[in-house]
């Protein structure tokens, strides 16, 4: 079957993948992900950069060799193999980090964050030798904590800005604040998630980290509105007819939308992979990783959060709605009346196809058909002079 049969038969009805009917399975899901996020949070806390907990930095220029491995050698005589990271900086630099905590291994002492002089003379000379560079290619600085700290502040400001501003424009464009309450929660569920990966995995976060992780939120509210705007377009004379309920209009909307969302989601992944996996662990180029990586991580959660997440809750909190529940009821009476009286003539031997169909799920009344070329219109064959 092609994706255009299949893309019509999911925008008419005619085959559907019950998201909203499901709902408490993928919350179920969803709140196991959250405890055990947040349990990882708690319990094991977060692996972060140098940024954040200050720390030396040492970089090496002018170097034809930008691998780990002499790096990592030099400095397992201070503090083990696994105490530093080594980041490759173009073809010809090489970036190395120690935590304040693996400094203070070094010293073994607490009464300072830094390393002293004559280590940090003693590790560069080894350095330059290791790389083959002259003394001076290497250099090294300290960073304190100070800076990864304003950006947190920085960010935590924007991420609160930003919920409040999206929530406030999603309750006047959908004129319901149910639906901005879906987004802004399945928002929460992919944040707290993509961060416990983080924790469980211990993968280092870094202020590219926290950036990635900004944006992968505006993705995951764009991918919500856009299934959102179909549920009010299906949606909006709901209450004037009574073959089909909310929660079943809502179905229908995700599932027409479904072949879209994973169009994007492929398209935004692909290039993300592409820098993940062939830019950094095949050409090893270290300095994308840490925005290549939640981005990688946050653009699944988000896609699957819009279908699973998002419409669902909206649904459960829409339904709430005393209106909504007379209308639910009034739709299902008449289905059980209808399903009633079909079997009541097939029972007497009545012939019962003179019955209406009785609908069990929200239909387009107009199919639609992908034409592809032959819909195409026609130019008019010109005379030649």
């Amino acid at each position: 079957m092609s994706i255009y049969s299949v893309g019509n038969d999911l925008y008419t009805g005619k085959k559907s993948f019950d998201f909203v009917g499901k709902r408490k399975i993928w919350f179920t899901i969803a709140v196991v992900a959250i405890v055990l996020s947040l349990a990882s949070l708690i319990f094991r806390g977060l692996n972060l950069g140098v940024e954040f907990t200050g720390g030396s930095q040492f970089t090496v220029s002018s170097t034809s060799d930008t691998s780990e491995a002499p790096a990592q050698k030099v400095f397992s005589e201070y503090l083990g193999d696994d105490a530093v990271r080594v980041s490759a900086l173009g073809d010809s630099s090489v970036r190395v980090q120690i935590t304040k905590e693996a400094s203070q291994d070094a010293k073994d002492t607490s009464d300072s964050d830094q390393l002293s002089n004559a280590q940090v003379e003693e590790i560069k000379a080894k350095l330059a030798d290791a790389y083959g560079v002259k003394a001076e290619d290497v250099t090294s600085t300290y960073v304190g904590p100070s800076w990864g700290q304003d950006i947190s502040t920085k960010a935590l400001r924007g991420f609160i800005v930003f919920v409040v501003l999206a929530a406030l424009g999603l309750t006047l464009y959908f004129r319901t604040w149910r639906n901005a309450a879906g987004a802004i929660l399945a928002l929460f569920n992919d944040l707290v998630v993509t961060v416990g990966i983080y924790s469980i995995f211990g993968f280092e976060v870094t202020p590219a980290s926290v950036i990635g992780l900004l944006t992968i939120l505006a993705y995951s509210l764009y991918d919500t509105v856009v299934v959102f705007d179909k549920v009010r377009e299906n949606t909006e004379k709901l209450l004037k007819q009574d073959d089909y309920t909310f929660a079943e209009s809502t179905n229908l909307a995700v599932n027409q939308t479904l072949i879209r969302t994973l169009n994007t989601s492929v398209t935004s992944l692909l290039p993300v992979a592409s820098i993940l996996f062939i830019g950094v662990w095949l050409l090893g180029a270290a300095t994308l990783r840490d925005l290549a990586l939640v981005m990688f991580v946050g653009l699944i959660l988000s896609s699957l959060s819009s279908m699973f997440i998002a419409a669902p809750l909206a649904v459960a909190l829409t339904e709430t709605s005393p209106e909504i529940k007379e209308h639910t009821a009034k739709v299902l009476a008449k289905r059980e009346a209808r399903i009633a009286e079909r079997q009541a003539r097939i029972d007497a031997g009545e012939d019962v196809e003179d019955l209406e169909e009785i609908p069990t799920k929200a239909i387009m009344s107009v199919p639609g058909q992908h034409l592809g070329n032959k819909a195409q219109p026609k130019r008019k064959k010109r005379k030649k002079k």
